[in-house]
């Protein structure tokens, strides 16, 4: 089976009780049921008290309810207590994950890491050469994969290498990926799906002038994202402090990058739903944001914040794509004046 990473994706190392935001508070931690077998069986006192905070929330998960915002087996080195008394492998399938995203795609599985994390956010901000992304051959069964996939992976390369393009300033480059994505939506829509690969194979980026004079996306997009579910208190206060800050142009070699990062995880989803230009829209949205916020927090807390309350909550990321055609606040008009904006 291939394996698809960035091309950071080695570097990574888990800052354990070094990390300045632990992924073991403030996020309810869901335990599979393998894990939970485990515990069952696990003798001693310890054991006990395993079983003792087990519970199932709302939706039917088992899980450790937070004490205090954090973990119960969170210790006062920030340091998980399973891993230290029985191993990692006696941790939950999320503990051992995360902030891995992995995502299968048949012949092929991809990975990211996800910008919630410190350390990972610190690798992808890293550097300011174009984000890449590396294949290698891993264990697996093969499956057949999604007929779809033939022209969405062409979709998406298309999609990297407009982006990676620095003859261009980079918010022409958002526009002729959200052009282009558009493109490949009405032809789904009129259900040519034959003529998709002819489209991609021959598509150019070509700048035409599409705004309007009318509003862009901001400030309405931040008081739309402030609606959502909120899992940090600080994420609304961010929001509402951004709404009042002028905007501050970020260094595109970064905003670059991040794109990237967003268009390697999201296109290729559109084999579930058939939303391409929506998968690609939350992508330009997602950077213009981070973009916005940094004038109030900097680069990485943007990125790191927008991460933890959108990629976190997959509640938040469906509303945010039923808002793209629910909501005049995310209509096309908008995104071209945003991005046609100096």
């Amino acid at each position: 089976m291939l394996l698809r990473v960035p091309d950071y994706f080695e570097q990574f190392r888990c800052l354990a009780g070094d990390c300045p935001h632990t992924c073991c508070a403030k996020w309810e931690v869901v335990i599979d049921e393998d894990t939970a077998r485990r515990y069952a069986a696990e003798p001693g006192p310890f054991g006990e008290r395993l079983r003792s905070v087990l519970q199932r929330d709302q939706e039917g998960d088992l899980c450790f309810p937070l004490d205090g915002c954090r973990c119960p087996f969170l210790d006062g080195e920030n340091l998980c207590e399973i891993h230290r008394r029985l191993g990692e492998a006696a941790t939950s399938v999320t503990c051992r994950e995360h902030p891995r995203f992995t995502e299968e795609y048949g012949p092929f599985r991809e990975i990211t890491l996800s910008a919630s994390c410190p350390a990972a956010n610190a690798l992808l901000l890293g550097s300011r050469e174009s984000l890449t992304f590396r294949e290698t051959e891993s264990g697996g069964v093969e499956e057949p994969g999604d007929p779809w996939l033939s022209w969405l992976l062409p979709l998406r390369q298309r999609m990297l290498e407009v982006t990676g393009d620095r003859s261009r300033p980079l918010r022409r480059r958002l526009a002729e990926v959200l052009a282009l994505a558009l493109e490949v939506q009405l032809c789904l829509d009129r259900e040519r799906e034959e003529d998709l690969a002819e489209l991609i194979a021959g598509w150019q980026p070509k700048w035409t002038e599409r705004a309007t004079g009318g509003p862009g996306l901001f400030p309405e997009a931040l008081a739309y994202l402030a609606e959502l579910e909120t899992l940090e208190p600080e994420w609304t206060a961010l929001l509402k402090q951004a709404e009042q800050a002028a905007p501050a142009p970020g260094e595109e070699a970064l905003l670059e990058r991040i794109t990237a990062y967003f268009l390697f995880r999201y296109p290729l989803k559109a084999v579930n739903d058939g939303d391409v230009l929506g998968r690609v829209q939350f992508c330009v949205l997602a950077v213009l944001t981070v973009e916005r916020l940094a004038a109030v927090c900097g680069l990485g807390e943007a990125l790191r914040r927008f991460s933890c309350e959108i990629e976190h909550s997959q509640e938040n990321l469906d509303r945010l794509l039923e808002g793209f055609w629910q909501s005049e606040t995310f209509a096309l008009e908008r995104f071209w004046n945003e991005l046609s904006a100096i």
